[in-house]
């Protein structure tokens, strides 16, 4: 029989030009999250751009760990970012920035900036780092070996003007974000055996932005920056790992029940039903080894090709997605199970595109159960609720669509949300 992954974790599977990273710190940080969405109404096609668009346990620690309760659901009308609060600077002051999986570096945005939102929808103070008023704030220059680990990378470049190392950040939907680098005090509160606590500071170089623009310089998501959790060797992670700090590896663990929730720790989580399938080696992402898609216990008929991982494809694990993408290949034998199960008590029908479904009951009393099987042995079962989104109500019937729609590129990715 294969193991099963915790009900409380949902996979996704998309497509997109996105990464995902796992390296660590023994920390972890308070996640939140955004509600912009408050209507049933809202379309799938707006909760896949917004996709493309942006991307009890026991803690194993020698020196102790962070542990920040995450707040968030997994309702695809509550789409939203994640988002945690660092102290920098001395003394130390509060700055909200977003987890970002697909990128590498933290920036925040400065006093100096021009494009960064004064306020916030997501009901929290925004505030601007200066340099100027942390007495352990440093810039970096160009000579700086972090600097040239940065240029090789492509997350920095030095123009000569200055000696200062400098960062241009593009985003998939057009926004971006420009300034220098500067070197400061990060703090945090570790949690050591029997519930006692320390103050630690490490230093970490992270950006200080002077410019953003598109969505980065709207209000309704707004916060003070963007977390990146990449591989790269100017993420916090690699930083704090090659100071000898905390070990390269991360948890990421969402709740999906009775109001979300969770945690995001650096370290790792032991947890004796915890399932396990190996990484992809050698990826640049955080690649999955997905198998196969069984339907009401049924293996579907997809080549393994589809799932296999390449230059041009493979299944990466991304905490910053909503919903779920499959490959035209494999989307098309998941819909084509999933409606000959359940065509004998509810009306199919495309709504703009989507294969919809017209209902009059609950759906898990009429759709299947769906598994998404991982090298190992490891499974994660999907519910109907967990695939399915309710649309609106039409007369006495509920028309209901996929929460995961077809692909919109040529990758195939997978992610836990």
């Amino acid at each position: 029989m294969a193991a099963v992954f915790p009900a409380w974790i949902m996979v996704t599977i998309l497509v997109l030009e996105a990464s995902l990273v796992m390296g660590g710190f023994q920390a972890s940080l308070k996640l939140e999250r955004r509600i912009p969405l408050v209507s049933h109404e809202v379309e799938l096609g707006r909760l896949r751009e917004f996709d493309r668009l942006r991307h009890g346990r026991l803690l194993q620690s020698s020196g102790g760990v962070v542990d920040f309760p995450v707040r968030g659901t997994y309702d695809p009308f509550l789409v939203g970012l994640y988002y945690t609060k660092l102290q920098i600077g001395s003394p130390p002051k509060e700055y909200y920035v977003q987890i970002d999986t697909g990128s590498d570096v933290l920036w925040i945005g400065c006093n100096s900036c021009n494009g960064c939102p004064e306020s916030s929808g997501l009901q929290i103070e925004l505030n601007l780092y200066d340099p100027g008023s942390s007495s352990t704030s440093s810039l970096v220059s160009c000579s700086d070996q972090r600097c040239n680990a940065g240029v090789q990378s492509s997350d920095s470049g030095c123009s000569g003007q200055g000696n200062q190392c400098s960062y241009t950040f593009q985003y998939g939907d057009g926004s971006g974000t420009s300034g220098y680098y500067v070197a400061d005090l990060l703090h945090f509160s570790t949690i050591l055996e029997g519930s006692m606590t320390a103050n630690s500071t490490a230093p970490i170089m992270f950006g200080c932005s002077v410019l953003q623009t598109g969505d980065l310089t709207k209000s309704d998501r707004a916060v003070d920056g963007i977390f990146g959790f990449g591989q790269q060797s100017l993420s916090v992670i690699s930083q704090l790992s090659s100071q000898g700090i905390a070990p390269r590896v991360f948890s990421h663990c969402l709740r999906g029940k009775n109001g979300g929730g969770g945690i995001l720790v650096f370290g790792e989580i032991l947890e004796p039903n915890m399932v396990y399938t190996p990484l992809v080696p050698s990826q640049p992402h955080y690649n999955l080894d997905l198998r196969s898609i069984s339907v009401g216990g049924q293996v579907l008929s997809i080549d393994p090709s589809v799932f296999s991982t390449s230059s041009s494809q493979g299944t990466i694990v991304d905490s910053g997605t909503t919903l779920a993408y499959l490959a035209d290949e494999a989307y098309d034998a998941f819909v084509d199970a999933i409606t000959k199960t359940v065509s004998q008590t509810v009306r199919p029908v495309l709504s703009k595109g989507n294969q919809c479904y017209l209902i009059t009951s609950s759906v898990t009393d009429i759709f299947p159960q769906v598994s998404l099987n991982f090298a190992g042995g490891a499974s994660l079962i999907l519910n109907p609720p967990d695939y399915l989104v309710q649309q609106n109500s039409i007369v006495s019937s509920t028309l209901i669509y996929f929460q995961i729609p077809r692909t919109f590129s040529l990758r195939l990715y997978a992610a836990l949300v």
